[in-house]
């Protein structure tokens, strides 16, 4: 897997930006395949950022209902990234 398609985007929630703030831990959805030494690489490589733990959570599908149907959609994974004291990811560069 290349490791720019190892990250899919960053989750920007309360609850994030509440764990970067107290932890130096930010939270990505990844690919549901990538394992903790693939997120590590990525987010080392992409933000020139030392990594010294990464935690994975898989999520389940939620039943959605369409009408008279019900749908599932698909589970997902993300990574809480945890990066060395006084490091910061620039999530927004271009704005």
């Amino acid at each position: 897997m290349q490791l720019e398609q190892v990250l899919i985007k960053p989750m920007l929630t309360e609850k994030s930006s509440i764990v970067t703030e107290t932890e130096n831990r930010y939270v990505f959805k990844v690919q549901r395949k990538a394992n903790k030494y693939q997120i590590r690489d990525a987010v080392e490589k992409m933000f020139d950022v030392k990594v010294l733990n990464v935690k994975t959570a898989v999520l389940p599908g939620k039943v959605k209902r369409a009408g008279r149907r019900f749908t599932k959609t698909a589970s997902w994974k993300k990574a809480y990234v945890q990066i060395q004291e006084g490091q910061k990811l620039e999530l927004f560069k271009g704005i």
